[in-house]
């Protein structure tokens, strides 16, 4: 029997193999973005505690009651909007699922779906898994800020969904004030809907605010928005987000849910619900952790050749290589994993067209300072 693949163009992801490189050779891994310290004492008690109650059976398809409160109150307090827990607050096994699922419900087979470039690597295999096609559009190459003119140019008749992220994986880029102003514009009087990836909402720097789609009424009657606790409370092995749209959004959203996880992890579901109501100080305090982080680590990065671009927010850092190497960036990535022992990812694989002679890796510095300092020590060799 010969398999015709439904996903031709995918392979193993870039974070899997460059993960898989630094375990083989020793290597700092700067790649993949997850954090290596723990996660907040509370939040494992909490968790704890919810499994000797005996909380681990199946947890109500779309998540827990004292949960998907908790999420409300939550966002009514960062962005004075409070989705009802019952009909616009849906629990899932990670933002990942989130996205699949929200792709799913409304992208049919001939839609195309609008992408900006760079973009994580999930958004095209859900689209294309949906019959849809992704049409990509490029952000600035320096600032990865959007041109409003191309995205409009984009859209056609067969234009269903949008897709947008910020703060933006892979650079950190965020949309402004005046983005949402064109991006209102952009969608008014369309049936075109809107999924706004917002899994970094909480790791923004420098004073910034981070114009969540929740903010503007105009926008989130059409949209999904999502988020992931992994991020915000520093475990990704977890894997729980939830997402936030209209009740109609959300009712297909869950028709897709229910029969793709069904339902998520039900005893960090009751940590979760503990952690939001008796912490908040860890979420809105979040942005200050890493900015030390981050820091702490151009500080360091600018006694390399490597040059660190700026990262309004998110807890990645770009850093241009080309004082060091005209390889491109993957060969440049692996060249660094295997000989130099730092592992980092390239940007080629968030792009469909990689803008010619880019010479970007991405690092991660939501890291201990002991493995930061292992790397820098390393990459003053260069």
């Amino acid at each position: 029997m010969t398999l015709d693949t439904k996903l031709p163009k995918v392979g193993t992801t870039i974070f899997t193999v460059m993960s898989q490189l630094a375990i083989e050779h020793g290597a700092v891994n700067l790649g993949q973005g997850f954090p290596d310290f723990n996660v907040p004492e509370r939040l494992i008690e909490a968790l704890d505690r919810a499994m000797r109650e005996g909380k681990n059976q199946y947890a109500p398809m779309t998540g827990i009651p004292a949960l998907r409160q908790a999420i409300s109150a939550k966002t009514q307090r960062c962005y004075g909007y409070r989705p009802d827990p019952e009909t616009e607050v849906t629990v899932v096994s990670g933002a990942s699922e989130a996205i699949f699922d929200a792709v799913a419900a409304v992208v049919r087979p001939g839609d195309e779906v609008i992408v900006l470039d760079p973009c994580y690597d999930c958004y095209e295999p859900a689209i294309d898994l949906a019959g849809g096609r992704a049409v990509h559009v490029p952000l600035d190459p320096q600032t990865f800020a959007p041109d409003w003119n191309l995205v409009r140019a984009a859209v056609t008749p067969k234009t269903r969904l949008l897709m947008i992220n910020s703060p933006h994986n892979p650079s950190g880029a965020m949309f402004t004030v005046d983005d949402i102003a064109e991006l209102t514009a952009l969608l008014r009087d369309t049936g075109i809907y809107l999924l706004s990836d917002e899994v970094y909402e909480h790791i923004v720097f420098d004073g910034r605010v981070h114009e969540s789609v929740l903010r503007y009424p105009e926008l989130r009657h059409r949209a999904f928005v999502v988020s992931s606790f992994g991020k915000t409370y520093h475990c990704t092995g977890w894997k729980v987000g939830y997402c936030i749209a209209p009740a109609a959004l959300s009712a297909e959203l869950r028709k897709v849910h229910q029969y793709n996880t069904f339902c998520t992890f039900a005893p960090a579901q009751w940590a979760f619900a503990e952690m939001i109501e008796a912490e908040p100080e860890h979420y809105e305090q979040l942005g200050a952790f890493y900015q030390a982080k981050r820091d702490r680590f151009r500080e360091q990065l600018l006694t390399t050749r490597l040059k660190p671009l700026t990262v309004p927010g998110g807890y990645f850092q770009l850093v241009d290589y080309s004082a060091v190497s005209d390889l491109d960036d993957a060969a440049f990535c692996r060249w660094l994993t295997v000989e130099k022992g730092v592992a980092a990812i390239p940007l080629s694989p968030f792009y469909e067209v990689p803008p010619s002679g880019q010479r970007l890796a991405r690092l991660c510095f939501a890291k201990n300072e002991a493995t930061l300092d292992a790397a820098i020590e390393r990459l003053q060799k260069l």
